[in-house]
């Protein structure tokens, strides 16, 4: 049986790709946990944060773990630290760093985990960004002129919206067809609703508590 955690207040997850101790700090502020995925544990630590647990496969971890860090080892290869990480962890939301602006591929892995745990308050943090999987539901308060991408990881239609510049009403929504990036905010509250969960929203970084307020 998979060993498994939980806290009481949020995680800030730690990858292994490059994130910065802006992010991780702003991260740390409203999610007080530190939790690395693999080779995270390293970076945290060489930005003077000492994780609470460490999860993965253990394959990118170069350093040795400080007495008292608690590894729970996940040795099969079908599914990402990211995804082995949420599997293990239970805590009431989620602040992801390094898993935006590094390797491609690896920033795509983790959208596509953020589908698979959709039921979750997930948001991703990096330098420019923040994405999450919105709810089908999904209202929040930003400002005019803010920046609200979105972008179908499955087929998903647009059924109402407002406070866009663009509305998504009727909007058949999916990745290689319509999709619905660089939208703007033209009133404080804009509101998104869509036949199911499936599309990442993309805003800028400085609206994270905003996001995990409507998530």
């Amino acid at each position: 049986m998979m060993d498994r955690v939980s806290f009481q207040n949020g995680v800030t997850l730690a990858s292994g790709a490059p994130f910065d101790s802006n992010s991780l700090h702003r991260a740390l502020a409203l999610a007080p946990h530190p939790v690395a995925a693999d080779g995270g544990a390293d970076r945290l630590m060489a930005l003077g944060t000492v994780p609470e647990a460490v999860v993965g496969d253990m394959d990118s971890l170069r350093g040795s773990l400080p007495t008292g860090v608690r590894a729970i080892p996940v040795a099969e290869q079908d599914t990402t630290d990211f995804d082995k990480c949420l599997a293990c962890v239970e805590a009431p939301f989620f602040i992801g760093v390094g898993f935006l602006g590094g390797r491609l591929d690896h920033t795509l892995a983790a959208l596509s985990v953020l589908l698979d745990y959709q039921d979750r308050k997930i948001v991703l943090l990096g330098e420019e960004d923040i994405a999450f999987v919105a709810p089908p539901d999904w209202t929040i308060t930003l400002e005019p002129g803010a920046r609200v991408s979105f972008f179908p990881l499955i087929p998903c239609k647009g059924v109402a919206s407002g406070g866009l510049r663009w509305p998504i009403e009727g909007l058949e929504m999916s990745a290689g067809g319509q999709i619905g990036t660089s939208n703007e905010a033209v009133e404080a509250q804009v509101s998104a609703v869509f036949d199911r969960a499936g599309v990442v929203t993309i805003l800028p970084e400085r609206f994270l508590e905003q996001a995990l307020e409507s998530l």
